[in-house]
């Protein structure tokens, strides 16, 4: 799903809201967890996941076309840990008549 695809199926969803509204809605939503993450603070949605950030530390690395060795600088990296109820609804058994049609929309 891309972010377009979202705000059209949230604005679609809400028939009440428009599709410029509903934009701001999930920009604002992206730059406030970004923002967290970018402070080094833990972004949890509950029954969705929790996002943090992990630091890899300076390492030597090497160059697979050359072979020689290279720094690695340090650096953050983003990481999502999934939560027990989007991994029980991922690993729900499909229906048979599911299985069929190409799917269930929930």
């Amino acid at each position: 799903m891309t972010r377009s695809e979202l705000i059209a199926g949230l604005a679609e969803d809400n028939p009440h809201l428009t599709v410029a509204d509903v934009e701001k809605i999930v920009s604002a939503l992206f730059n406030e967890m970004t923002a967290a993450l970018s402070r080094g603070e833990r972004v949890e949605l509950r029954g969705f996941g929790a996002f943090t950030v992990k630091r890899r530390q300076a390492r030597s690395g090497r160059n697979p076309r050359t072979g020689e060795t290279v720094e690695v600088a340090q650096k953050s990296v983003p990481f999502f840990k999934a939560g027990k109820e989007l991994r029980e609804r991922i690993n729900k058994p499909v229906p048979a008549a599911a299985k069929k049609t190409g799917g269930v929309k929930s």
